[in-house]
This record gives structure tokens, C-alpha cells and sequence, in this order.
């Protein structure tokens, strides 16, 4: 899976949980949880959602890892290259 196909679905998945915003209003730099303004709970479920598109869980201790759009596109490539 490309690096450009994760950013795709973590996208979807990311709309999927705040259908109210668009493509355009997600920086890829910028921290999700606060330029979204969703909750931890929101946080945890774009996690689950990704663990079961991607095949990638991502263990609470990682979470400031993938903060952004594009730490969670850099990690879940690593991930995806160990295997």
C-alpha cells in the first residue's frame, strides 16, 4: 500500500467521523484533534477505523505519533514495511 492510498483512506476515515468537515479543512501538518476540534473519544475511533481499513493498530503509548495527517501517513508506512 502507497504512502498516497493510506492518506486516502485515513482521510475517509477522518470525514467519516466528522462529516462536517471537508477535504480542504484538514492540514496535514496541523495537530487533527485541535484543528478538528473533535474529542479523544472522536481521536480513538479514527484509530480503530484505520486499525481495521489498514491493518495497523496503534498502541496508546503512540498516539503523539501520529498526531498529524502526516505523522499518521509516515507511521503507518513503517508499520506497513515491517511486515
Amino acid at each position: 500500500m502507497s504512502a498516497e492510498e493510506i492518506k486516502e483512506i485515513i482521510i475517509r476515515e477522518i470525514l467519516e467521523i466528522a462529516p462536517e468537515m471537508s477535504e480542504g479543512d484538514i492540514d496535514s501538518d496541523a495537530h487533527i484533534q485541535r484543528s478538528l476540534e473533535i474529542d479523544s473519544f472522536d481521536f480513538l475511533r479514527i484509530l480503530t477505523a484505520l486499525n481495521k481499513a489498514i491493518g495497523v493498530e496503534v498502541p496508546e503509548a503512540d498516539y503523539g505519533k501520529v498526531d498529524t495527517l502526516n505523522h499518521m501517513v509516515d507511521y503507518f508506512v513503517r508499520h506497513l514495511e515491517k511486515r
